[in-house]
């Protein structure tokens, strides 16, 4: 037998089980729906608020374009199980903002979340409830924590190539998106000569959304 081959089918040897060991291949160049059970696209409506120049976004949302994609594969969401899968933030902008997750806290705020990109270029923006704030490059082979009670946001700061990082959080973690939505995030990221810049967020400054 050819020991590169081996799977969890080859490895069952008949025992029974609710839950068993199972592997599968990160593509670098993209995931397939078939390797994946679940497959969640945003468009920018999804994002309403999150964009610093509304005017530019508004003119955006008649084609509503697709900003970014998640390929997960389910697994029950309780303690004890690891949820994973495959984010892919495609390259654009809205004004001088690059296209980005929602971003969001975990509904259980003691969890962490761990984030290595496959390829592309980005930042993950980060922020806790006590008032800091960190960035951290994603490119290709490198990974990022994302420390328990910090939330998290995928920026694509490419201008051709998508974003595409694997990521792993606890099962019982949940997802808080309603706290991100009456702020944003404190800190913007815009396209700026030869880069970017990260600059104070007014909407979050003055107290949030409308």
């Amino acid at each position: 037998m050819n020991m590169s081959q081996i799977s969890t089918q080859d490895s069952n040897r008949g025992i029974s089980s609710g839950s068993r060991p199972f592997g599968f291949a990160l593509d670098f160049a993209g995931p397939s729906a078939t390797n994946f059970s679940a497959h969640l696209e945003r468009r920018l409506s999804a994002l309403h608020g999150q964009f610093s120049d509304q005017d530019t976004y508004a003119r955006l949302l008649a084609s509503d374009p697709l900003i970014y994609e998640v390929y997960e594969m389910r697994r029950p969401e309780v303690a004890g199980e690891l949820l994973h899968g495959i984010s892919i933030v495609h390259p654009g902008r809205v004004g001088d903002e690059y296209y980005m997750t929602k971003g969001h806290f975990h509904s259980v705020r003691a969890t962490a979340e761990i984030y290595y990109c496959l390829r592309g270029n980005g930042l993950l923006l980060m922020e806790n409830q006590e008032g800091d704030w960190a960035a951290e490059t994603l490119t290709p082979g490198r990974v990022v924590y994302v420390a328990p009670n910090w939330a998290h946001r995928s920026i694509n700061t490419g201008d051709s190539e998508d974003l595409v990082t694997f990521f792993i959080y606890p099962g019982h973690a949940g997802h808080d998106y309603a706290t991100i939505e009456q702020r944003g995030f404190r800190k913007l990221v815009l396209a700026r000569s030869g880069g970017f810049e990260v600059v104070d967020n007014s909407v979050w400054l003055s107290g949030g959304n409308d």
